[in-house]
């Protein structure tokens, strides 16, 4: 009796057995059948469509807004444009009565926010993450501010800060002949009653945003504190909010393009006058104000833009290195 054994050389090994490369084609075709024509198409337009108004209602005019900021351009034809260097920076520093004092209110901004509603937002996030009754209506309670329009906030402000029928001037007793407190036109009192209007609405985002960051936290932590002894305010302090340093970063850089961006509330109360001054009321009034004056308006605008990158981007690295080591 004979035994045939037949030894597969690699090459016949290699060769698939028939019909093989059919299913493997017709696969392939299945899945390239996922996405038809109008499939791609559609996909196209909605990533597309998005990143061409991005490139060009962001980045175009940024770029253009730091090209212009050394011309000077009435707005009418861009035969007017004519190159003046360094002139409109010099002229801002220097002849600007407006600038420094817009620049003092930004910080001042700034300085408000990050010492008043930014720990009063953590304090409502920590009491709503002990889950206590209807925390979800406080949370709505509190958040709805945030989703509130600016220009709204101005109105209601108004109205509670209206010397004659004003909520706050009517508990107070300054709502008669002689006693009037104007809060909104006195540039004493104006900008801490913005900046008052400010820190209500900013004081819900604060909050939200960490309560997400204590969400995050893992619960054997404070087990574990619990189990050595420390009492609330030491857990608080020694464990939870040492974890919450990726949402202080999140809550400083948020804070700081608040103060920079501040605009509607202050253009809602009194267009920016009268010591309310903000580098984005002097950009608006330069760029569409009755005199057009683009090129100075962006000057400012490249200002703006130095700042916030100039306070945003050393603590930004600082932080990742940081991170990063550990």
């Amino acid at each position: 009796m004979t035994t045939d054994t037949t030894t597969k050389t690699p090459e016949a090994a290699a060769v698939p057995p028939p019909g093989a490369a059919s299913r493997t084609s017709r696969a392939t075709q299945g899945h390239r059948r996922l996405l038809t024509r109008r499939d791609r198409l559609t996909l196209a337009l909605m990533a597309g469509v998005p990143t061409v108004l991005h490139v060009v209602l962001v980045w175009v005019t940024a770029l253009a807004s730091i090209a212009l900021a050394f011309t000077t351009w009435d707005g009418i034809g861009f035969d007017s444009i004519k190159w003046v260097g360094l002139d409109n920076f010099k002229q801002l520093f220097n002849d600007n009565p407006q600038f420094w004092p817009a620049v003092q209110h930004n910080v001042i901004w700034f300085v408000v926010l990050i010492l008043i509603p930014t720990p009063l937002g953590l304090f409502l996030a920590v009491q709503l993450d002990k889950k206590i009754r209807f925390s979800r209506v406080y949370q709505t309670a509190f958040f709805l501010p945030v989703v509130i329009s600016m220009a709204c906030i101005g109105f209601v402000w108004q109205l509670v800060y209206n010397p004659d029928t004003g909520l706050i001037n009517s508990i107070i007793g300054a709502n008669k002949p002689g006693h009037y407190i104007d809060w909104i036109g006195d540039p004493k009192l104006n900008l801490w009653a913005v900046l008052i209007a400010a820190s209500w609405r900013h004081t819900g985002y604060m909050m939200i945003l960490y309560l997400a960051g204590l969400k995050s936290v893992d619960p054997s932590l404070r087990e574990a504190s619990a189990l050595d002894g420390a009492n609330e305010w030491q857990t608080f302090k020694n464990v939870i909010f040492p974890t919450l340093r990726p949402t202080n970063t999140v809550v400083l850089v948020v804070t700081i393009i608040e103060a920079l961006r501040a605009f509607d509330l202050v253009f809602v109360f009194n267009k920016g006058a009268q010591g309310t001054e903000l580098l984005s009321i002097l950009v608006t009034n330069n760029i569409i104000g009755e005199s057009s004056r683009i090129g100075y308006g962006s000057a400012i605008a490249v200002v703006l833009l130095v700042i916030s990158l100039a306070v945003i981007i050393p603590y930004l690295i600082a932080t990742f290195r940081k991170e990063r080591r550990a």
